[in-house]
């Protein structure tokens, strides 16, 4: 599996300890950044690990900033991002299972190392359930059609 990671400054630890984790599991990642403490603007990595998830070069994305927030609003603005904060095992598989996430997002400050690996493990092993969840993926996907057009 190709793997697209991309975290601000308040993430990079946490970034580089689930890159070199997921290598170690035999995956692809795709490092885009940043990698160094000078503040910089968390849309521009959501943007980036979005479009490689929207063109397929990646098969999903990780997102970290200092609270997990920033990123996820940011992502789920992109049409056909689905990102989804996570804080615990249940709700990454969840996140999976009934909301077809393609992008899970961590925060920096907040989220133990060890239980990031967890929440990313059952998140990448989960699938899609489909079923009556599919309606309601369909309906927040004509929500990102529409706009305000209720």
């Amino acid at each position: 599996m190709k793997i697209a990671f991309g975290a601000d400054h308040g993430g990079i630890e946490l970034k580089k300890v689930l890159i070199d984790y997921i290598r170690s599991k035999g995956h692809t990642t795709i490092n885009c950044g940043t990698d160094t403490k000078k503040s910089v603007d968390y849309p521009d990595y959501a943007r980036l690990v979005a479009d490689l998830v929207l063109s397929k070069r990646a098969d999903c994305g990780v997102l970290i900033c200092k609270t997990g927030i920033g990123m996820s609003i940011s992502a789920n603005k992109i049409p056909g991002i689905r990102a989804a904060l996570t804080f615990n095992e249940e709700v990454a598989r969840f996140s999976r299972k009934h909301n077809d996430s393609n992008v899970i997002v961590f925060s920096g400050i907040y989220t133990d190392s060890e239980a990031a690996k967890r929440m990313l493990n059952v998140w990448l092993r989960t699938d899609f359930e489909g079923g009556r969840h599919q309606s309601r993926v369909d309906k927040f996907t004509r929500f990102e059609e529409i706009g305000c057009g209720l």
